[in-house]
């Protein structure tokens, strides 16, 4: 009787752990399943250097959406960064500006809207016109060494 009941409570606990790597594994990659709708937008950069598909986009710290594709614009040398943004954050207006942030000093980049003032919103697949890109952190150290070395 003893054996079964041995059995049973490490049966237990290796489910519980499997439902917590299950549980893990979700909030990581970002699956959302909430019934959200969501509208596109998008936004050109200059720079993108380390922003990833499905990179949160965040207004006043606030998720608020998701990186859906990144491409390039050849003719101009932009990035285009298209965003995924939930209805239920409400309207941005169309001087909203974005700018790529780092999460902490080595953290991953993400998206941080900066909303605007103005009365007319963005609709599905409009453009932000005022972004920032990337702030790399390469090339400041290079201009530093470049700077102190003339």
């Amino acid at each position: 009787m003893r054996m079964r009941t041995v059995e049973i409570s490490v049966g237990a606990f290796v489910l519980a752990g499997i439902l917590a790597l299950v549980f893990l594994v979700v909030r990581v990659s970002g699956i959302n399943f909430e019934d959200s709708s969501t509208y596109s937008i998008s936004a050109r950069f200059d720079d993108v250097a380390g922003l990833k598909r499905r990179a949160k986009v965040s207004l006043a710290g606030v998720v608020i959406g998701r990186v859906s594709h990144i491409q390039v614009d050849t003719e101009y040398g932009e990035a285009v960064v298209h965003m995924e943004i939930e209805r239920r954050a409400g309207p941005l207006s169309t001087d909203t500006g974005a700018q790529i942030l780092t999460e902490g000093i080595i953290g991953s980049r993400y998206v941080s809207l900066l909303p605007g003032a103005d009365e007319e919103v963005l609709d599905d697949g409009d453009e932000i016109l005022d972004t920032q890109g990337a702030l790399v952190l390469e090339n400041l150290i290079g201009d530093l060494v470049t700077n102190l070395g003339s």
